[in-house]
């Protein structure tokens, strides 16, 4: 069997993530970040190397800058070890002028980079998923069915089917039909495979591993085909082995502002279903050797605490503090995620110290980094399904988000009755 070293990982890192709006104003996706620390990327990239796999390429392209910083500064293998995590960046070349068009097309423009590795298969991967997969396994299924592409799937809820690829497989587990997130209900009563009435779907995860020969025909094949769901796995069904490797596991899209709150809110539980305390595969991200968190007289109950935080006499229930997070005397916050600070640092001339105010009360929100609110500062969820944009604060599906370097003045109310 071909070792897991003839495989190289390729992260989609490009994303423009319009739907995390605006957590993706000044960062791309995959750098958005998630539970108190980490940042979305680390979690594919900590399956990369849990799995095995040590030869890593991330693709990006939009507000690199802070993605590019986290992975440089974060995964750097030693001298002795033959590993690397590169990014090949979006770039003009004489061959094309073109930006990334699609996941396909953003493989398409690196295939050079790809064949000088030499690897004899590619693992296409999301930069965006939270989830823990040991991508070994579904290398020897792939080696082991002689696929020429191996689709990772998960079963699907019902009402999550219009945003998924669904599949159907044949009983040796070969991909017979597949159909890109379906909206039409008829389409999709063609493509109930299991018995289970919650989750009668097959979805693709978006995890692809590809022979690279055959990566390389498809792609230069058929330059218009720019999306693997869209366009290259529905045609190479017909004409290549296609295979469903099972998967089902925690496995959670970060694709909507609702999924990313309500994903972070429920690592606050005393035992989540994704468990970031597993000793044997562990979740990396950069070491910014910060002091522990001071609690002073304070009431916590759910909380997933950061490093590096000071609260003081406050009251926080079923919420993420994300490092090094100020939270002022009086303070009261419910259901809602603070990502912290970049830094620690005076308040700024004239202006507002950095975090939380004495007395503000917070429910339902999200604050992103730098986030300065003053005293007495109100913000209460809106009923969902709300959207609208405010000089300061938006809100989506309800979710009031405050965005990265923002102030917030003293005795503001951002609630549904004075919104």
């Amino acid at each position: 069997m071909p070792a897991v070293n003839d495989v190289l990982a390729v992260i989609m890192g490009g994303g423009r993530g319009t739907r995390l709006y605006p957590l993706t104003k000044l960062r791309s996706k995959p750098a958005v970040p998630i539970a108190g620390k980490y940042r979305l990327i680390d979690i594919t990239l900590s399956n990369c190397i849990n799995s095995g796999l040590y030869r890593i390429a991330v693709l990006t392209q939009f507000n690199s800058v802070s993605l590019h910083r986290h992975i440089t500064r974060t995964y750097n293998f030693d001298t002795f070890h033959t590993g690397w995590v590169q990014i090949l960046a979006a770039e003009q070349t004489p061959e094309s002028a073109d930006w990334y068009q699609g996941t396909a097309d953003a493989v398409r423009k690196q295939l050079g980079e790809i064949q000088a590795t030499g690897v004899e298969h590619v693992l296409i991967l999301a930069g965006d998923h939270l989830y823990r997969m040991d991508y070994a396994a579904m290398a020897e299924y792939h080696l082991q069915t002689g696929a020429d592409i191996t689709v990772a799937v998960q079963p699907i809820f019902r009402e999550d089917a219009p945003r998924f690829g669904l599949l159907k497989r044949d009983d040796d587990g070969r991909i017979s039909d597949f159909v890109e997130k379906p909206k039409d209900p008829l389409v999709q009563a063609q493509f109930v495979s299991r018995d289970d009435p919650r989750r009668p779907f097959l979805g693709s995860m978006g995890i692809y591993l590809f022979k690279t020969q055959v990566l390389v025909d498809l792609l230069t094949s058929f330059p218009g085909y720019d999306d693997f769901g869209g366009d290259v796995i529905p045609h190479a069904i017909g004409s290549h082995a296609v295979y469903g490797f099972d998967f089902d596991g925690y496995w959670r899209d970060i694709g909507t502002i609702r999924s990313f709150y309500e994903t972070n809110l429920e690592l606050t539980l005393p035992d989540p279903d994704f468990n970031f305390y597993d000793h044997d595969l562990p979740i990396y991200t950069r070491a910014r050797y910060l002091p522990g968190s001071i609690v002073e007289d304070s009431r916590l109950k759910n909380v997933f605490l950061a490093d590096g935080c000071r609260i003081k006499r406050a009251e926080i229930t079923h919420s993420v503090v994300g490092l090094r997070s100020q939270i002022a005397s009086g303070a009261r916050i419910r259901d809602s995620i603070l990502m912290g600070a970049d830094y620690y640092n005076p308040p700024k001339s004239g202006g507002l110290p950095l975090g939380i105010g004495p007395s503000c009360d917070v429910e339902g929100a999200i604050l992103d980094k730098n986030v300065r609110l003053g005293e007495g500062v109100v913000i209460r969820p809106f009923p969902r399904g709300t959207d609208f944009d405010a000089d300061s604060w938006v809100v989506r599906d309800g979710i009031v988000i405050v965005p990265k370097n923002t102030e917030i003045p003293a005795g503001t109310r951002v609630t549904p009755e004075d919104g």
